[in-house]
C-alpha cells in the first residue's frame, strides 16, 4: 500500500523544506486524512486516539498560513493543562525552526503574568495557552485577537471534565468571526457536539478508530483478579515479574497516587506521583525526569497525565480500573503506540466487576482474567533510573542553548557525548540528563566551570516523594 508523503500537499516552500529538514516524509493515516482540509482552510474536528499524529497535522496547518512579516497573533491554540500546552508549543516550535522568524508565546498559570504580557507586546505569531490564562489575558486587554486567522481547541473533552465550559465559551466569544476553527478531541459526546454547533461552520469530522481489538498484536492487556486488601502486593507482583525499564501507573484518586508512589519507592522502584495538588514547578520537575529517563515510574491521575507524549512506554497498570471506558482507553493508549509492544494491566476487585463488563462491550473485547499466583516474582528487583537530572540556572533568556550545554559538557568537563541525554531549556533555566555513572563528573565541572563563558550554579534534581515509612521499607529487607 502506497504511503502519503507531505511532499504531496500543497505546502509553501519554507514549510516543505522545514519538514523535509527535520526527517518527516510519510503522513499517519489522521495526517493524512485531515491536511487536505486543514490546508483548505475548513473547519475540522479531528478524532483520533493519544499518538495518532493530529498535533503535528494541526501545527503543520496553522505554520501554513502564517505571515511572517505581520507581528500580530494569527493561530491561538487552547489546550486543557499546562503539560500538554508546553507539548504542542515545543512540537510547534521545533516544526517552525526552520521557517525564519516565526515567534511562539505561551500563556499558562503557574508562571509571572508579567513576562508574557512583554512577550505579548513585542509581538507574537502564534499563543499556545491554557483557558484560565488566556481569558486572564483578554479580560486585561493585553492579548489581541483581532487577526486570529486559526483557532485550535485541544483536547476539548477534557477540558469539559475539568470544568472550563464556561471559561471556553467565554473566550470563543472573543474570537473574529472569519477564523478556521480545529476541534480535537478524543471522544466526541453531545456536549462536544454542542460546542462545535457553537463555533465552527459545516466542519469535515475525521475520526479514527479509538478503540482496540484483540487483534493489536502490539498491545497485551490482562485484567488480574483480586481481592481489595490484594491491591499493594498485586502491584509489587506485577513489577517484580514482568520488570520493565519503565511504566505508567494510574490512580483515581491523589492521595491514592502518593500512597502508590511510597509503596514503590519502600520496594526500591524508583517512582514519582503527579496530580493537581502538587505545585507546578513539582509537576514540571516530575514529568522532566520521567521524560529523559531519569525517574522511570510515573504514578498519575488521569487529569494530570492527559495528553503526555510518551514514545516509549512499556507498562502501564490500572491500581484501580477507571469509572468509564473512554478513561480505560486513553489510559492504556500510552503503550503498545507505533507498532511498538506494550503491556496494560488492570486490577479488579469483586465491586470493580461491573466496570469492567463495561470496558469489554465498549472495546467489544472479551478482558482475559489471570491470577496472581501464576507469576514468577523476583523479590530482589530494583528499578532506578539510568540516567540522571541536572538544573542549570540559565535558559532560553540568557541565550543559552541546547548545543552549549553540550559543548560545555563534552568539551572541558571531559564527558563522553553517549553520556548525555535529553536537553531542556526554558525561560530561565535548563535541565540537562546525563547518566548516574557521570553525574559526579558532570556536577564537579558545573560547580567550578563555565556555560558559554558565564559562571553559573547547578544542582541534581532528585525525587520528589515523601520518605517511605520504615515499616515499609524493613518489610522490603526481609523479603529480600
Amino acid at each position: 500500500m502506497t504511503r502519503a508523503l507531505f511532499s504531496s500537499l500543497p505546502l509553501s516552500f519554507p514549510q516543505l523544506a522545514a519538514l523535509d529538514g527535520l526527517g518527516y516524509a510519510e503522513m499517519t493515516p489522521v495526517q493524512a486524512q485531515s491536511l487536505p482540509a486543514i490546508l483548505a482552510r475548513k473547519d475540522v474536528i479531528i478524532q483520533a486516539k493519544t499518538g495518532s499524529g493530529k498535533t503535528a497535522a494541526f501545527a503543520i496547518g496553522l505554520l501554513n498560513h502564517l505571515n511572517p512579516r505581520h507581528f500580530g497573533v494569527q493561530a491561538m491554540v487552547m489546550c486543557p493543562t499546562r503539560e500538554l500546552a508546553e507539548q504542542v508549543g515545543d512540537a510547534i516550535r521545533q516544526l517552525a525552526s526552520r521557517m525564519p522568524n516565526i515567534k511562539v508565546v505561551m500563556l499558562c498559570g503557574g508562571k509571572p503574568f508579567g513576562p508574557q504580557r512583554e512577550s505579548l507586546d513585542h509581538g507574537t505569531h502564534v499563543v499556545v495557552g491554557t483557558p484560565g490564562r488566556i481569558q486572564d489575558h483578554l479580560q486585561r486587554r493585553t492579548l489581541d485577537l483581532t487577526g486570529l486567522t486559526t483557532f485550535v481547541l485541544d483536547e476539548a473533552d477534557r477540558m469539559l471534565d475539568m470544568g472550563f465550559a464556561d471559561v471556553m465559551a467565554s473566550i470563543t466569544n472573543c474570537l473574529p468571526d472569519a477564523r478556521q476553527t480545529l476541534l480535537l478531541s478524543a471522544t466526541f459526546p453531545g456536549d462536544i457536539k454542542k460546542i462545535s454547533r457553537s463555533i465552527q461552520r459545516e466542519p469535515v469530522l475525521i475520526k479514527a478508530e479509538t478503540a482496540f481489538s484483540q487483534d493489536e498484536v502490539t498491545l497485551e492487556q490482562l485484567f488480574f483478579e483480586i481481592q481489595k486488601h490484594e491491591r499493594e502486593t498485586a502491584l509489587i507482583a506485577l513489577f517484580e515479574h514482568y520488570q520493565p525499564q519503565n511504566a505508567m501507573v494510574f490512580c483515581n484518586t491523589k492521595k491514592q497516587c502518593d500512597d502508590v508512589a511510597r509503596l514503590l519507592q519502600a520496594q526500591d522502584i524508583e517512582a514519582a506521583a503527579i496530580h493537581g495538588d502538587l505545585e507546578q514547578r513539582q509537576r514540571d520537575q516530575v514529568l522532566l525526569q520521567f521524560a529523559n529517563d531519569s525517574c522511570p515510574v510515573l504514578i498519575a491521575s488521569d487529569v494530570a497525565a492527559r495528553g503526555l507524549d510518551i514514545p516509549a512506554l512499556e507498562m502501564v497498570v490500572n491500581f484501580e480500573l477507571p469509572r468509564d471506558a473512554d478513561t480505560y482507553v486513553h489510559r492504556i493508549g500510552r503503550t503498545g503506540r507505533a507498532g511498538q509492544s506494550g503491556k496494560a494491566f488492570s486490577l479488579v476487585t469483586p465491586a470493580e466487576a461491573p466496570r469492567m463488563r463495561v470496558i469489554e462491550d465498549h472495546l467489544n473485547i472479551t478482558g482475559i482474567c489471570d491470577q496472581l499466583a501464576s507469576l514468577d516474582r523476583d523479590p530482589n528487583y530494583g528499578l532506578r533510573g539510568a540516567m540522571a537530572t541536572v538544573q542549570i540556572d540559565a535558559g532560553r533568556k540568557q541565550k543559552i542553548r541546547p548545543g552549549d550545554v553540550l559543548g560545555a559538557l563534552t568539551g572541558d568537563a571531559g564527558l563522553n557525548a553517549d553520556a548525555i541525554g535529553k536537553i531542556n531549556i526554558a525561560d530561565n533555566v535548563s535541565h540537562v540528563a546525563v547518566t548516574r555513572t557521570a553525574l559526579r563528573q558532570a556536577m564537579s565541572y558545573l560547580s567550578q566551570g563555565k556555560v558559554k563563558g558565564r559562571a553559573i550554579r547547578a544542582r541534581h534534581v532528585g525525587s520528589t516523594v515523601p520518605p517511605s515509612h520504615p515499616r515499609q521499607r524493613d518489610a522490603k529487607r526481609r523479603r529480600s
